[in-house]
């Protein structure tokens, strides 16, 4: 029997998976963040340690029994001078070089699609998509929540901050999100915001993004700004799609699969409107629930870059035996 495992990480946790050859999962795990631009260098090695040691004792195997590896890094890729760092960091905890490493986007596509040619477009902490056709892979989006990530739940949590902050002080008038905001941050004064995010959370990024939750919720109670604030971030997801698309070379006249992951897609609202949205397009999208989470498919990546790709019945085993919760992360 054959094990690989899975590691997708993220802005907000990091995800464990070990599977083997005949499509059983063998172990779950979670980590904190494993972002090093925002926690530091080490952060990488002491989530992915802790996490491997978990999959170990459940599985009751030492690392030399997993196979292939495959670790998908938040920030991989997006400062070259650091990839053979990251490269490095995961033979100290295996204890050996069957791994390899990329952007943590390549573990979603690989997931929702099952290593089919297709998009998928991440919104969780972070958003972008990562899209191949016939070996040709590209990533568009992805810029970091200073300057990019638009339709991720950090864009949206900050949105719902910038109109917080317009219903408190009167630019705009207050809807349910005004009270439910105030509710979640659990501040006394309205600009007890400020110093809450700024000196408390230190700007955390994760907790931040947490906070789109309750735009959602602000949204399904008819709030006008948190509505507006949905329908930007399904405007800004399909345009990952529709870039995507053109730049990895799909025709007009082809139909492309398109999956999604990340934990925006948990909400109904922004859900049915990003499916609207999409088939609205001239394009032909064959829109996809995904098919497993985005660790199962690192897991799968593992195999398929040591050689020895799962059968198409194995994947249709994972499929089945995945619940729904395990489809789709949660940021």
């Amino acid at each position: 029997m054959a094990r690989y495992l899975g590691v997708d990480g993220g802005g907000s946790k990091t995800a464990f998976v070990l599977i083997d050859d005949a499509g059983h999962v063998l172990a779950r795990a979670t980590a904190p963040t494993s972002y090093y631009f925002n926690d530091g260098f080490d952060v990488v090695e002491r989530v992915l340690r802790q996490g491997i040691t978990d999959i170990c004792s459940q599985a009751g195997i030492d690392t030399a029994a997993i196979d292939a590896a495959f670790f998908g890094l938040p920030g991989y890729g997006e400062a070259s001078a650091d990839i053979a760092a990251l490269d490095a960091v995961p033979a100290g905890v295996l204890g050996h070089d069957r791994y390899s490493c990329d952007n943590d986007m390549v573990c979603g596509w690989a997931g929702s699609l099952g290593g089919e040619d297709g998009i998928n477009v991440i919104s969780g902490t972070g958003s972008m998509t990562y899209g191949e056709r016939q070996g040709v892979g590209h990533r568009v989006g992805g810029w970091g929540e200073l300057f990019g990530d638009e339709g991720s739940a950090y864009w949206v949590a900050t949105r719902g901050l910038n109109a917080f902050s317009r219903m408190s002080d009167g630019r705009m008038p207050r809807g349910p999100l005004y009270d439910l905001l105030k509710a979640r941050l659990e501040v006394g004064g309205d600009l007890d915001v400020v110093s809450l995010v700024i000196d408390t959370w230190k700007g955390s990024r994760g907790s931040i993004a947490a906070l789109a939750t309750t735009v959602c919720q602000a949204a399904q109670k008819g709030d006008t700004a948190a509505s507006l604030i949905l329908d930007d971030a399904v405007a800004e997801l399909v345009a990952l799609i529709e870039t995507t698309r053109t730049l990895v070379g799909f025709t007009d006249g082809e139909t492309v699969p398109v999956s999604y992951s990340g934990g925006m897609f948990s909400d109904p609202t922004l859900r049915e409107g990003f499916t609207t949205a999409l088939r609205s397009l001239p394009a032909h999208y064959d829109l996809r629930q995904p098919l497993l989470d985005p660790a199962v498919g690192a897991a799968l990546y593992a195999a398929k870059h040591s050689g020895h790709a799962l059968s198409t019945a194995a994947i249709a085993e994972l499929s089945t035996t995945a619940t729904t919760s395990e489809k789709v992360s949660t940021p």
